[in-house]
Parts: C-alpha cells; sequence; structure tokens
C-alpha cells in the first residue's frame, strides 16, 4: 500500500466528526501527500452508495426494522467488505490517504462488547471483509459515559444510541481493551480541540519518522 490509513474510533460523542474535519483540514496543507494523490475521507458504516442502505438498516429506530444480533453484525461485515474494496483498497493503492470514522474496533467493542457475540466470530468475519487492510494508525477519542450522554443530551439517538447505560459502558470498556491490546493512540477526548489535534499531528509525525 503506498498511502496512509487513519481510524478514529470512540463512543458517540467524543467528537470524531470534529477532530476528522480538523485533521482532515491540518493534512492537506501539509506535503505528506503527493501532488497528484488526494485525501478521502470516509465513514463505517455508509462509506459507499451501498454502505448508506446498509446504515439506515443498521440505525433504523423503528421496532420492525430492529435486525436480528447476528444479522446486524453481518451487515456491518457487508458494509465493510465494500467498504474496502471499493474505497480503501483502491484509494490506498494510488497512494491517497484514508480518513475512516470507524472501523473493525467498533464492530468489536459494539457487537462484541455491547452485544456479547463471540469475540472470534467477529474476527473471523473481520479477516474476511477486510482481506488484510489495517490501518497504519488507529486515534482512541476517550470520554465517559456519562460524558457521551450530556453531550447527546439534544441530539436524537439512533438505534445503537438508544441502547442505554449499560449497553455503551460495556462498548467502552471494549474500546479500552482494545487500544491496550493494539497499541492504539488513546486521546482524552476531555481536551480542547486544540489540544487534540496537536496530539494527533504529533502522533503522524511520528508514524512517518518510524517509517
Amino acid at each position: 500500500m503506498k498511502g496512509k490509513f487513519i481510524v478514529v474510533e470512540g463512543i458517540d460523542g467524543s467528537g470524531k466528526t470534529t477532530q476528522i474535519n480538523q485533521l482532515s483540514k491540518w493534512l492537506s496543507g501539509t506535503n505528506f501527500i503527493p501532488d497528484n494523490n488526494h485525501l478521502i475521507i470516509t465513514r463505517e458504516p455508509g462509506g459507499t452508495q451501498l454502505g448508506q442502505s446498509i446504515r439506515s438498516l443498521l440505525l433504523d429506530t423503528s421496532i420492525e426494522k430492529t435486525p436480528d444480533s447476528i444479522t446486524e453484525l453481518l451487515l456491518y461485515a457487508a458494509d465493510r467488505a465494500q467498504h474496502v474494496n471499493e474505497i480503501i483498497r483502491p484509494s490506498l493503492n494510488k497512494g491517497d490517504w484514508v480518513i475512516s470514522d470507524r472501523f473493525c474496533g467498533s464492530t468489536i467493542a459494539y457487537q462484541g462488547y455491547g452485544r456479547k457475540l463471540d469475540i472470534k466470530l467477529i474476527k473471523d468475519l473481520e479477516r474476511i471483509a477486510t482481506q488484510g487492510i489495517s490501518p497504519d494508525i488507529t486515534f482512541l477519542l476517550d470520554i465517559s459515559v456519562d460524558e457521551s450522554i450530556k453531550r447527546r443530551i439534544s441530539r436524537k439517538d439512533d438505534r445503537m444510541e438508544k441502547e442505554g447505560r449499560d449497553f455503551l459502558s460495556n462498548v467502552s470498556k471494549g474500546f479500552q481493551e482494545l487500544s491496550e491490546e493494539n497499541h492504539w493512540k488513546k486521546i482524552s477526548a476531555m481536551k480542547s480541540k486544540d489540544e487534540i489535534i496537536f496530539e494527533m499531528k504529533s502522533e503522524i509525525n511520528k508514524l512517518l519518522k518510524d517509517r
């Protein structure tokens, strides 16, 4: 892969969108990305046209549209397989940089720790869907469950957010353990926007220097 793949993870309300926007502006002003290449901003679920349809199914709050937990897992895997093959792999092969709002870590955190599905099954599906693609660096924007709920108080919850405090606590625990196991770059999302982007810049500079 000639390009770089950056993933930003975290529970809802952690500020992923804000920091991805800041990171995008900064990277666009550097000389890290060759002149004939691009910075691609994407997300999971919903990074492709097919993925947008899958996203609407996954996050719909209508009771009659609630998928079974295994069905939910398979839909996320289908979204990721399409995302990797249509967007991520071709972009990286061309030398483009890709920033994704969520990737495999979210599935393990939400479906593994949150839904209590078999982690090995999830990782097996991950291997099929990603076909060897993995991030060069993953950032975890870390906030407490209480802070997540507080930040989302005026926002309409999607189906995942409606699962409640205990579910979100398990998801948060999953992200913490994944961060330790996989050496993600954990940043407190309680810091100011400027402090967070400073840490992200530092880590990306280190990544490029080390390689």
